[in-house]
């Protein structure tokens, strides 16, 4: 299901900014050697990634989900000269290309990647995030957030990308474990007073939480 229509993403990407030569390369090698290359952010979520740390100017980002590195670059943007970001891939193949675009940008010396079980990862880190930003398994969703929440210091974020999965949660009879998975999170988070959250139909939706 489409979350917006063709001619209105066409109109959208027509004003918004172009990717950086980088972006633009993992976004074009993603797509052309990559089965799963429909889960990269893309240009316009990028873009609104990197506004959003603009604005928040974070010392510490935590990203659960690498992937082919695209989405952690837009975020570290916005990092301070001293910020770190962490980012936690499970699959070996995607942290190894992440790794060698990373090695190429601006942020090589500012980004931590780490190769293995977010859960586990999440419980070793000794950090306070100012941001937040899950896109990993959407069945642990729930876990994730519980993990980090207390990581996160007041006034701090959490996005959750994928939340209206395909549009998937919009139908009666919600099936396949992600698509329940997530609509599970959704009722969790609408029903934590420890966030405020706003939903946005951005690419597969985006659930912004700021932590009271």
């Amino acid at each position: 299901m489409d979350i917006t229509s063709p001619k209105a993403e066409a109109y959208i990407g027509k004003y918004t900014s172009e990717e950086d030569s980088l972006l633009k390369e993992i976004a074009e090698y993603t797509e052309a050697n990559h089965p799963k290359a429909h889960m990269l952010s893309g240009r316009l979520q990028g873009k609104f990634l990197e506004m959003v740390s603009f604005m928040i100017r974070p010392e510490r980002i935590l990203e659960i989900g690498t992937f082919t590195g695209y989405s952690a670059l837009c975020l570290a943007k916005g990092l301070q000269p001293n910020g770190v970001l962490h980012t936690i891939e499970l699959r070996e193949s995607d942290a190894a290309t992440a790794k060698g675009f990373f090695q190429r940008s601006f942020f090589k010396d500012n980004i931590i990647l780490h190769i293995g079980d977010a859960l586990k990862v999440i419980g070793e880190l000794d950090e306070m995030f100012d941001l937040v930003f899950i896109d990993a398994d959407k069945t642990n969703y729930m876990n994730y957030f519980n993990l980090v929440l207390p990581k996160v210091r007041q006034n701090g974020f959490i996005f959750a990308d994928n939340v209206l999965f395909h549009g998937q949660v919009l139908t009666e009879e919600i099936k396949g474990k992600n698509a329940k998975a997530i609509q599970a999170f959704n009722d969790f988070v609408l029903s934590c007073n420890d966030v405020e959250k706003v939903m946005l139909p951005l690419r597969d939706g985006l659930l912004l939480m700021r932590k009271l």
